[in-house]
């Protein structure tokens, strides 16, 4: 083990890597009855949804730590699975199988342009300022899903309002956000203060061990409670109406029947790939470079080696492939979660923590009442606390040129207002080529960033068009 994962290289220890990746797991854990609960209102069985959510987590993050030694998880994204189901089912028309197939595609079109290298150079092309911007824009991101998901940011209805409501903080007034904050205090103790003598191991585990305590003073608040449950005999006999759909008479060939909605079905798998691709890029310049697991040598293999030689190469390849294989077992874009992060705080280095991670998946699904018994209130403090350290990267940007400081705040703030880290490295970008035309050092600009900015306003468009 300790050769295979190179623990001791990368300064870590077999203790430290299970407890990052229990942390991870807990921090996403929420995904295993949030996705099939989105995508069960397009008709898709709620128990093989259930199912192949675990099964792509488990495939998806043992690909990524196996194959690129990197604590990353991987699962279906929220985001891409609410476009899936309310924007392209609901929205466009098209049926759930035909959606998978489009995801399908997205996921072959994302390992393509991995093997090419295209990912490598989009990398390459971002300029430092942007890279820490994305790093601490990703903080802000992580704290205000947290916030998000306990309730106590919340939007009031206004039909007078531009936006349909108004937003501001919720009362204190309910099971849920009192959990929070109880959470908060114990998060915030155990991160601060430091165990001396034989208690020094609850160092390590501080965010796990805030999540336990956290869910089980939810049981007399009425927060946890395991209700909401579905039977595993159950779910395995549905999972067979979505592996594989893509290859009946609804999947691929229904998407491509009607000629006439070839540039719509070009355009969606445009928007799955760019939203997908992006998500990605940013979860790993923003976490991997600040935390080491990215370091100097492996960015200049990855400028000059060959194949996959560095570590990034292997996890962008990691990554591509998930999505194909999520949704062959019936489930939106699966990719790497930006909760990887809370491990990451908790000292995972290697692929080790990953495997954990997927250890874990696969004893969700026997102990699923108990997995989704946690509540949001018990890890949305841990989000919002890794994200209070990720803003360490804003340290790195020159706030006093106007000329780094109008990018990196629209990269950054874009990213939680628009609840999408793609949204949030496009806002970047095109205003990184705006201030850099206006300055006059057009020129100095890549060619791959005035490309990606040119896509990412195309796509705006083809949205606001169709």
């Amino acid at each position: 083990m300790e050769k295979f994962f190179k623990l001791k290289e990368n300064g870590t220890t077999v203790s430290t890597e299970v407890v990052a990746g229990i942390t991870t797991f807990f921090a996403m854990a929420y995904i295993i009855v949030v996705n099939p609960g989105v995508l069960s209102s397009t008709g898709m069985p709620w128990g093989a949804v259930f199912l192949a959510t675990i099964i792509a987590a488990i495939i998806g993050t043992l690909i990524m730590g196996l194959f690129a030694n990197v604590p990353y998880a991987l699962a279906p994204g929220m985001g891409l699975n609410a476009f899936f189901t309310f924007t392209v089912v609901k929205g466009l028309g098209f049926s759930w199988q035909e959606t998978l197939c489009m995801v399908f595609i997205c996921g072959l079109i994302n390992v393509v342009i991995t093997a090419t290298k295209l990912r490598k150079m989009i990398i390459r092309s971002i300029p430092p300022m942007l890279q820490h911007a994305i790093g601490g824009g990703i903080g802000i991101f992580i704290a205000y899903v947290g916030l998000l998901n306990v309730g106590i940011i919340q939007f009031s209805p206004d039909k007078t309002a531009a936006a349909g409501a108004n937003p501001g903080l919720a009362t204190f007034n309910k099971p849920a956000i009192v959990l929070f904050l109880i959470g908060l205090l114990i998060s915030i103790f155990f991160l601060v203060f430091k165990f001396n003598g034989k208690l020094s191991f609850l160092n390590k585990g501080g965010f796990v061990i805030a999540i336990a305590i956290t869910t089980l003073i939810g049981i007399p608040l009425g927060v946890t409670s395991m209700a909401h449950t579905t039977g595993l005999g159950e779910s395995f006999s549905q999972l067979p109406q979505t592996v594989l759909a893509i290859f009946s008479d609804q999947g691929f060939p229904a998407l491509f029947s009607d000629p006439a909605k070839l540039p719509l079905v070009l355009v969606t798998i445009f928007a799955f790939s760019l939203s997908d691709t992006f998500d990605t890029i940013g979860t790993f310049v923003g976490t991997g470079r600040r935390s080491g697991i990215f370091s100097e040598q492996d960015e200049k293999e990855l400028e000059t080696g060959k194949g996959f030689s560095s570590k990034m190469d292997k996890a962008l390849f990691a990554d591509a492939t998930a999505t194909s294989i999520g949704s062959l077992l019936g489930t939106s874009n699966t990719t790497t979660y930006v909760e990887s992060a809370a491990g990451i705080a908790a000292g995972g280095r290697t692929g080790l923590t990953s495997v954990v991670v997927s250890i874990c998946f696969a004893i969700s699904a026997v102990l699923a009442p108990v997995v989704s018994a946690i509540p949001s209130a018990a890890t949305a403090p841990v989000l919002v606390l890794v994200g209070c350290m990720m803003l360490s990267s804003f340290r790195e940007i020159s706030w006093e040129d106007i000329t780094a400081a109008i990018p990196a705040f629209f990269a950054a703030v874009f990213m939680a207002f628009s609840y999408s880290i793609s949204y949030g490295i496009a806002a970047g970008f095109i205003t990184y080529c705006l201030t850099m035309t206006f300055k006059r050092k057009a020129k100095d600009v890549h060619p791959i960033i005035w490309g990606v900015s040119a896509l990412f306003v195309l796509d705006f468009v083809l949205q606001a068009v169709l």
